[in-house]
């Protein structure tokens, strides 16, 4: 059966539940031979009420292709029209002062009106500070009294084999908790978000988790529940979370600025493997490998150099590329950082300064719809400057389109483009379909979009 990732809102929920009635049982003894029995419950009794239940509502666009007879009476454009929509999703209160409530983006996007509520029932509309689509994050707040705040833990700390335990409101069970361990981490190249760096768990985790609290044994908040990977979108105990470090770099951006500030290395590169060590020579098993750095950019600044291996953050080992360009987009513009590489044979540590991504990165939809699921980022490659698109969801309109992971986008409608910021431009000032000149290895392509 064919697995598949989906992300774990449960949206326009119709399912019955079928609830049995409770069984009364004794009361289970809390010590056997004078041993204390292990339990979980003192934990969950302290950080419980900080995770909430968050229904949404609103209306979305819905665009759709014109039927082909539309061309006979003249109206061939693509129709949209309004269509309702409500869901269901979890919340993380990370400050019971200011009201502040974490879940996921695509748990509110679009929403018009979102409800908040608490363990103890009560009920609050929440007001969206902001919001980041390209690592699914979002901060609500919501204006009450007594909240409890769930503690963040230092997720760059965690190993392979801690135990988790996740909180959240499946099938909009409320406050359900699971457990289990953490299977992976610096999981990327899912092609669920733009900038993944995922805690994997088996604990398990359902639609309607998606923004609830994955803690450690402590009850600190090691990550945000996100997505599962199933067969039919139910658990299999593969469940990913973002890491609280990550969550909390985006949430302080967010605070401070009202939307996130990207930062950026300006490099190339890839994954290091073990054909390219053995071809380099190289004594490191895993990192970043540097392929390019360009000009006048932090990296540059810096003195990092093409065939350098990056294999640490402030201290905390990187898996690979996909995992160094996460950290390094979510830690922000300007945030002063220590870059561990290798180097002829010696580690060595340099201090970066980040530049701001703000021109350097996009989502593809931020662009034009059609380019949605892909990933595009400034490149320059031989001396020749274009717009690269780094990823491709498979699924998505980007590579319905005809766009693949690779291709360097150097025209718009016969007309230059070196940058993001030039090819917004054009297609802003664009009406009607748009031509894209694409570099393909060594091939140029056109690329039509209607």
């Amino acid at each position: 059966m064919k697995m598949k990732l989906s992300l774990i809102s449960a949206a326009m929920l119709s399912a019955s539940l079928l609830i049995t009635p409770a069984v009364s049982m004794a009361k289970m003894p809390i010590a056997v031979n004078g041993q204390q029995l292990p339990t979980l419950a003192p934990m969950l009794e302290q950080i419980t009420p900080g995770v909430v239940s968050i229904q949404v509502s609103g209306s979305k666009e819905i665009r759709r292709r014109a039927d082909p007879l539309d061309f006979f009476f003249g109206n061939p454009q693509p129709r949209s029209q309004k269509r309702e929509f409500s869901g269901l999703g979890s919340g993380v209160i990370i400050d019971a002062k200011e009201g502040y409530v974490v879940t996921n983006n695509h748990v509110v996007q679009d929403a018009e009106k979102m409800l908040v509520t608490l363990e103890d029932g009560r009920e609050y509309e929440a007001t969206k500070i902001g919001s980041d689509k390209e690592s699914d994050i979002a901060l609500l707040k919501i204006d009450a009294e007594d909240l409890v705040a769930v503690k963040l833990a230092n997720s760059d700390q965690l190993r392979v084999g801690d135990f988790a335990v996740a909180i959240g409101n499946p099938f909009g069970l409320s406050h359900t908790v699971t457990s289990g361990i953490v299977s992976a981490l610096g999981r990327s190249g899912l092609n669920i978000e733009g900038y993944e760096d995922f805690i994997q768990t088996d604990a398990a985790i359902n639609q309607g988790n998606s923004g609830g609290a994955l803690v450690n044994l402590n009850g600190e908040l090691i990550g945000i529940n996100t997505a599962i990977l199933g067969a039919s979108g139910g658990n299999v105990g593969i469940g990913f979370a973002i890491p609280s470090n990550m969550m909390k770099n985006l949430v302080d951006q967010i605070i401070e600025h009202g939307e996130v500030r990207r930062g950026s290395l300006g490099i190339s590169g890839r994954p290091l493997d073990a054909g390219l060590a053995k071809a380099q020579q190289l004594d490191v098993k895993q990192g970043a490998y540097v392929m390019q750095v360009m000009d006048d950019s932090a990296a540059s600044e810096a003195g990092i150099k093409a065939g350098d291996v990056i294999i640490s953050i402030d201290g905390s080992e990187i898996s690979g590329f996909h995992e160094l360009r996460s950290k390094i987009a979510t830690l922000g513009e300007g945030k002063k950082v220590k870059l561990g590489i290798y180097r002829d044979g010696k580690v060595q540590t340099v201090k970066v300064t980040l530049d701001g991504a703000a021109a350097l990165t996009a989502a593809g939809d931020e662009l034009h719809p059609a380019f949605q699921g892909a990933t595009l980022e400034n490149t320059q490659k031989n001396g020749n400057k274009g717009v690269e698109v780094t990823t491709v969801d498979p699924r998505s309109p980007a590579a319905r389109v005809g766009l693949e992971e690779g291709d360097v986008v150097m025209q718009v409608n016969r007309q230059r483009v070196e940058t993001i910021s030039d090819m917004n431009k054009i297609i802003e000032n664009t009406k009607g379909n748009i031509v894209l000149g694409v570099q393909r290895g060594r091939e140029s392509v056109f690329v039509l979009i209607q």
